[in-house]
C-alpha cells in the first residue's frame, strides 16, 4: 500500500470498535477515523442491569482509540455523500467535545451504526420507555406499581427478571405475543418461565399489543392492561442514513452486503453489525446481536486490509455457538445452538448458566476494546 488511505468507521459500538481496533494493526499506513455521538462505550448487553439501577462498565472511547493511534471524532453523522466520498457531520448537542471538521473524506467507509429503538405501535414513542440505548436505560426509572414489559425476546426476559429481583415492591408483567424464549428448546423455555415466575414476574403470553396508552396498553383483542410504567423491548430499527445516502438496503434500511461484507452498490463501503444484512448458515440472515457485531466488525477490517495489499479476502463464514440469558444476578441460561442458529439439546441453567453468561459478557466487552 502506498500513500495514506483514509478509512472512516461510522459507529463506536461493538462492531465499529472491533473493526477499528483490528484495522489499527492490519491496515498499517492507513489513517483510521471513528465517528460517534457518544463519548463513552457502554456495554449494551448490560443495559437491562442499568435500567434496574445497577452500575455497569463504561470507558472513554477517545482514550481507548488514541492508544491505537486511531482518530476519534465525537459528532453526529448528518449525511453521507457516496459519490464524493464525504461524511457530513453535525455537532453533538450540549457537548464539550473538541471542534471537528464539517465533513470527513474517505477512501473506504465502514458502516457500523448499529440499531436503536423501534417504537412499533401507536403510542409507544410517546408513552413507553426503552432500554435500546445507553441514554434510554440511564433515564429509565421504575417506582412502585405495575411495570409492563412488552416483548418476550431476550431483552424483555432479562429486563423483567432484573426489575422483579431489584424492585420486589413492584408488580412486573411480561407481555408477549408468543411464549417467552419461544425460539429456544422446550427445556430452555420451561426453565425461563419457571425462573421468571419464581421472581414474581406475571407472564401474559399470547398478548399482542395494539397501542400504548398513558396508563398501560391496549391489546389487539381490546383488553386494557393497566400499568404505571410501560417498557417497550420488542424489535429494533436502524438509522435511515444508508437509505438516504443511496446505498443498497433491505426493507428495514440495513445495508445489503456481498460475501465479503462489502456493499452491493458501493464497493468502497463495508457494513457490519446490526445495520448490515449478512448471510449466515442455512440461508438465514444473521440476527442483531453482540455475537454478530464483533465477528463482522473484525472481518470487515481483515477484508479491507487484505484488499489494500492487493489480494482478495476469503468469504465471511460464521456460526453461532450459544445464546445466553441472565435471569437476575444469580440465575442464567445458556442455550447451545446448531450451525443454522436453531437450538441444540444442551442447556446450562442456574448459577452455572449465570457464571458462564457473565464470562461471555465480560469477554465481549474486552473484545470490543481497541
Amino acid at each position: 500500500m502506498t500513500g495514506e488511505h483514509r478509512i472512516v468507521v461510522l459507529g463506536a459500538g461493538y462492531a465499529g470498535l472491533a473493526a477499528a481496533g483490528r484495522l489499527a494493526s492490519r491496515a498499517r499506513g492507513a489513517r483510521i477515523t471513528v465517528v460517534d455521538a457518544r463519548a463513552d462505550f457502554v456495554e449494551r448487553v448490560r443495559l437491562h442491569q442499568r435500567a434496574a439501577g445497577q452500575e455497569i462498565p463504561r470507558w472513554d472511547i477517545r482514550e481507548a482509540l488514541e492508544h491505537k493511534k486511531v482518530h476519534f471524532v465525537r459528532a453526529r453523522v448528518r449525511d453521507i455523500d457516496v459519490v464524493g466520498g464525504l461524511v457530513l457531520l453535525d455537532d453533538v448537542a450540549e457537548s464539550d467535545a473538541p471542534a471537528h471538521p464539517a465533513a470527513l473524506e474517505y477512501d473506504t467507509l465502514v458502516y457500523a451504526l448499529g440499531s436503536r429503538r423501534d417504537t412499533g405501535v401507536p403510542g409507544a414513542a410517546e408513552y413507553a420507555l426503552s432500554v435500546a440505548t445507553p441514554e434510554d436505560a440511564a433515564t429509565l426509572t421504575v417506582g412502585r406499581g405495575t411495570v409492563a414489559v412488552v416483548g418476550g425476546g431476550a431483552t424483555g426476559i432479562e429486563l423483567a427478571a432484573e426489575l422483579a429481583e431489584s424492585h420486589p415492591d413492584s408488580r412486573v408483567l411480561l407481555l408477549s405475543s408468543e411464549e417467552p424464549a419461544g425460539w429456544m428448546s422446550e427445556r430452555a423455555r420451561r426453565y425461563v418461565r419457571g425462573a421468571l415466575e419464581r421472581l414474581g414476574v406475571e407472564i401474559m403470553s399470547g398478548a399482542k399489543v395494539a397501542e400504548v396508552l398513558a396508563t398501560g396498553v391496549r391489546l389487539v383483542d381490546g383488553t386494557i392492561v393497566d400499568a404505571e410504567t410501560t417498557i417497550w423491548t420488542t424489535g429494533f430499527g436502524v438509522p435511515d442514513l444508508a437509505r438516504r445516502a443511496g446505498l443498497a438496503v433491505d426493507g428495514h434500511g440495513r445495508v445489503r452486503t456481498d460475501a465479503t461484507l462489502r456493499s452491493l452498490s458501493h464497493p468502497n463501503t463495508y457494513a457490519a453489525g446490526d445495520s448490515a444484512v449478512v448471510a449466515g448458515p442455512g440461508d438465514r440472515e444473521l440476527r442483531m446481536a453482540c455475537a454478530t457485531a464483533l465477528p463482522t466488525g473484525k472481518y470487515t477490517a481483515d477484508a479491507i486490509a487484505t484488499r489494500l495489499r492487493g489480494r482478495e479476502p476469503r468469504e465471511f463464514h460464521f456460526r453461532y455457538v450459544a445464546q445466553c440469558l441472565s435471569l437476575g444476578r444469580g440465575d442464567g441460561l445458556i442455550q447451545f445452538l446448531k450451525a443454522d442458529d436453531t437450538p441444540a439439546r444442551t442447556v446450562l441453567t442456574g448459577r452455572t448458566g449465570a457464571w458462564v453468561k457473565e464470562r461471555i459478557v465480560r469477554g465481549a466487552g474486552w473484545a470490543a476494546k481497541p
